[in-house]
């Protein structure tokens, strides 16, 4: 395996080189066999992996490098600095490959229905293949610099897709929107790198950098041990920097702004964003830096909080939103926050397994939100309902994702987010009652997940049909290559929860024993580490709260419909304050945009007023003196020099008469000269 470790990213790169530059020649069908036969066979090669790892007898060797070639080699008097584009495959590497492959190729089979017809479809699966190669090249290589030229592949990949219809203003401008955001998270990301860089690089007397993970991880005493900058350990300067960056790529607070505008480009785009890729990658960077952050508390408890925060900010906004694919962007914001979550608590595996089934679950709701809208050509959810009876497979695979993300047993959802509840309720914080807050706006936030998600399916696909006649006459089911496709994820969604079982069931936790070589054994729930009666309590406790979540959706918005519009007229401003996700674009606009746009406005008024008008001044005065300099140089030098040459010229051409040649003008002269001459003595 270590020799064709390189081909995992680089066939979708070669499937995105290809349908890109032949997109006009070759036909739809070919351009669907090269972009959906590469991922599939990444995703042969990820199982192959896989498999390759498992073969390996001690758990601690499961660990595979591939060295392509020499990046960076820099030698001086006293080191030298090298860096190799080389590949690792680790069982954490290679659980994410085969999430993004595996439910990377459904989304590419499921796209092939949903963009028949496009004229830019070649265009489409290129951008599409380009950003799973980067998503691969960000999870297997095995230095923190390869894993930034994939965290900005995957981000320039993300504008070209959400604002893959450019010529619609608004979409592309949701496209620059995320452009922007995540920079402003990068630039955290690069500050924090380059510290890390110079902090071991000064400490060990430029002969360590850091920039591998297994050079970092045994050199961390090193970074331990650095001059504190403001009372604050290196360590942990470099994990909240690093965390800057994944709340723009993962969109936390507060920069999750962009998540939701994302859903402007085509949906399957937004089921590979939120389900297999982007979102995911601050989840997977902390993980990977599970040494590091696990050195810097301060920086875990702040990534705990923060999470928690944005889960529950995120889960009430989503209570409000009229749009399906809106709403599904919020749930995404709020459950990537329970990652961060579990991460924060130290259970690093726990945040990894819900990265898992909720990719399984979110594809699902996102497919099955463009099947829907591809059915309505609507996104409102106003304008739907009843689409049970005429999408029954749609409707049973969207069920599925819904009980997951709901929390109710068995389904995938409910194991790993009962695993953040139980990791978060007996964490150990620096602050002790910090876990018991943070357990408790995750149950919280739980069972508002239940209630808009309820909302969600009573108002697309339960009662009448609210649209236009025109829009009924049209509802059908989706063709086969993409209900195959939710049909995969919904049994996946159902019993993907089966590879990480609680320790009360006493059955063997399969993602965790994997992880353990790279994330360590679980800090949390671990058998004979905790009373099993009080897991199985709090478990009963998060399901009842989700039961009751769905009982409170289906009574608002089946039993008594109109109940919901009268809570909003009794409860208007909190209605609005959700309904206006809190006015924070808003604030953004005023605190950050409107000023930058106004500085802008004034540097280039600036420019265009002083700057050009100081050029354009002097310009002018140097024409001017350069015309007067020109003037008395042309006019007054050259006509003095030219005058007195003329003069000379004139009276040489009187004098030259003198030569006359004929000798008896010369006598007569000489004769003349000497009678003058006479005259002038006898005078004198």
């Amino acid at each position: 395996m270590g020799d064709f470790l390189w081909l995992i990213p680089a066939l979708p790169l070669m499937g995105a080189a290809v349908t890109g530059l032949l997109r006009r020649k070759l036909p739809p069908r070919h351009i669907h066999i090269i972009a959906c036969g590469t991922v599939l066979s990444a995703f042969v090669l990820s199982a192959v992996g896989f498999l390759t790892l498992l073969q390996i007898p001690e758990p601690q060797q499961r660990l595979v490098i591939q060295s392509l070639y020499q990046w960076i080699l820099t030698v001086w008097q006293h080191g030298r600095f090298s860096l190799e584009v080389a590949f690792r495959l680790d069982p954490l590497s290679v659980s994410l490959c085969l999430v993004i492959t595996g439910v990377g190729f459904l989304i590419h089979l499921y796209s092939v229905g949903y963009m028949a017809g496009d004229e830019s479809e070649g265009r489409y699966f290129a951008y599409l293949n380009l950003f799973t190669f980067a998503m691969l090249l960000l999870v297997l290589g095995d230095n923190l610099l390869l894993l930034f030229v994939g965290w900005e592949g995957v981000g320039l990949c993300s504008y070209l897709l959400i604002g893959f219809w450019f010529t619609d203003l608004e979409k592309a401008r949701a496209g620059m929107k995320a452009f922007i955001v995540n920079r402003v998270g990068d630039f955290g990301f690069f500050v924090g790198l380059m510290l890390l860089f110079w902090a071991l690089f000064d400490k060990s007397g430029g002969l360590v950098t850091g920039m591998r993970f297994s050079e970092l991880q045994e050199c961390l005493v090193l970074l331990k041990s650095a001059q504190p900058i403001m009372g604050i350990s290196l360590v942990t300067w470099v994990a909240l920097l690093l965390f800057i960056g994944a709340t723009g790529k993962s969109a936390q607070i507060p920069l999750y702004i962009w998540l939701p505008d994302a859903m402007a480009g085509p949906t399957p785009v937004s089921a590979f964003i939120h389900a297999a890729t982007m979102v995911t990658a601050g989840v997977y960077m902390i993980a990977r830096l599970h040494f590091l952050y696990s050195a810097a508390p301060a920086a875990l408890a702040l990534i705990a909080v923060l999470g928690a925060a944005t889960a529950l900010y995120a889960a009430t906004i989503a209570l409000t939103q009229d749009d399906i694919k809106r709403v599904l962007a919020y749930s995404t914001i709020s459950q990537l926050g329970y990652m961060f979550l579990a991460e924060g608590v130290g259970a690093f595996t726990t945040g990894i397994f819900h990265l898992i089934t909720h990719a399984f679950f979110k594809a699902l709701l996102f497919l099955g939100a463009g099947s829907v809208i591809h059915a309505v050509h609507d996104n409102d959810m106003r304008k739907m309902g009843g689409l049970n009876r005429y999408m029954p497979v749609t409707y049973l695979t969207f069920m599925t994702a819904f009980l997951a993300i709901s929390g109710i047993p068995p389904f995938s959802g409910f194991v790993s987010k009962d695993e953040i509840l139980w990791a978060a309720f007996t964490s150990s914080l620096p602050l002790p009652w910090l876990g018991p807050i943070l357990w408790l706006a995750a149950l919280l936030t739980a069972g508002l997940t239940a209630l808009y998600m309820t909302r969600l399916i009573c108002l697309t696909f339960m009662g009448r049909f609210r649209g236009s006649r025109e829009q009924e006459n049209k509802l059908h089911e989706s063709p086969p290559v993409m209900t195959v496709p939710l049909v995969v994820l919904a049994v996946l969604s159902l019993s993907g929860g089966i590879i990480g079982l609680p320790a009360f069931t006493h059955l063997p936790n399969l993602l965790a024993d994997f992880l353990a070589p790279t994330l360590g054994a679980l800090p949390v729930g671990s058998e004979g580490a905790h009373s099993a009666a009080l897991e199985v309590l709090l478990l009963v406790i998060s399901t009842a709260v989700a039961i009751a979540g769905i009982a409170a959706g289906w009574y608002l918005y089946v039993r008594q419909p109109q109940l919901p519009e009268r809570l909003a007229q009794r409860f208007s401003q909190t209605y609005r304050l959700l309904l206006n996700k809190y006015y924070v674009d808003e604030i953004y606009q005023a605190a950050f945009v409107r000023p930058l746009l106004k500085l802008v406005a004034f540097s280039g008024h600036f420019d265009l007023r002083v700057i050009d008008g100081a050029v354009n001044l002097t310009s002018l005065l140097t024409r001017k003196f350069s015309f007067v300099v020109g003037f008395e140089d042309w006019r007054i030098v050259d006509g003095l020099v030219n005058g007195i040459a003329d003069i000379v010229k004139r009276w040489g051409a009187r004098l030259e008469r003198l030569q006359s040649g004929k000798v008896q003008h010369y006598l007569y002269s000489v004769v003349l000269g000497l009678f003058v001459l006479c005259v002038f003595v006898l005078l004198v």
